[in-house]
């Protein structure tokens, strides 16, 4: 945190956070300097808000998707709380960002958006919030995206290292989610890397079997 008055009250981030890592971890606390409060909206909280998108081609599939809203929102608290966010300086909510009409009944009037901008989709983002009304700062532009849930999904079907990816906190989360439910991950997919195989998630496991 900055020495001085964040100067907003109220500041926004959101993403689908699936799951949430540490790259979206940067993101929630370079917002949270700039503001009191911080609400995050988790996208694609139910599978009926989930519509493809011509800016992100593999953000709606099944695959993209595999942990609930509460698996998130449980990873969301964990991680904050576990860098020294006290409960009361921010708020996990769902956010339609599919469905520009309704962002009012989930963000209050004058709340400013932070993004991150990495391609066409962010992009996409800022024209719909600022459509809308809403403020937006871009946060860190020109950064390059160093961690993304593509790869930790990726790691995880495959049974390799995928832990110093994602928070602590949110680690037993999503061992929790692999170990009771696997098939929902899906099958791995085969890599043409020769990176080293990892640790598995709890003991050494048919690959097939995720």
């Amino acid at each position: 945190m900055n020495g001085g008055q964040p100067p907003y009250e109220w500041g926004c981030v959101h993403g689908r956070f699936q799951p949430f890592h540490r790259g979206h971890l940067e993101y929630a606390l370079l917002a949270k300097e700039r503001c009191r409060r911080l609400l995050v909206g988790v996208t694609n909280p139910d599978p009926a808000w989930i519509m493809p998108e011509a800016a992100n081609a593999d953000r709606h599939t099944i695959e993209s998707n595999p942990f609930t809203y509460f698996e998130r929102a449980l990873m969301l608290r964990d991680s904050l709380l576990g860098e020294g966010l006290e409960a009361r300086e921010f708020l996990i909510t769902p956010f339609p960002i599919q469905q520009p009409e309704s962002y009012r009944y989930y963000v209050p009037e004058g709340i400013i958006h932070f993004v991150r901008v990495y391609s066409g989709w962010e992009e996409e983002k800022v024209r719909r919030l600022k459509a809308q009304g809403f403020a937006v700062e871009v946060l860190g532009r020109g950064a390059e995206k160093t961690v993304s849930g593509t790869e930790v999904r990726r790691l995880i079907r495959a049974g390799l290292d995928w832990e110093h990816l994602v928070p602590a906190a949110a680690s037993s989360v999503i061992r929790d989610a692999v170990g009771s439910e696997p098939r929902r991950f899906g099958p791995p997919k085969r890599s043409t890397g020769s990176a080293p195989r990892g640790g598995s998630l709890r003991e050494p496991r048919d690959p097939t079997s995720l």
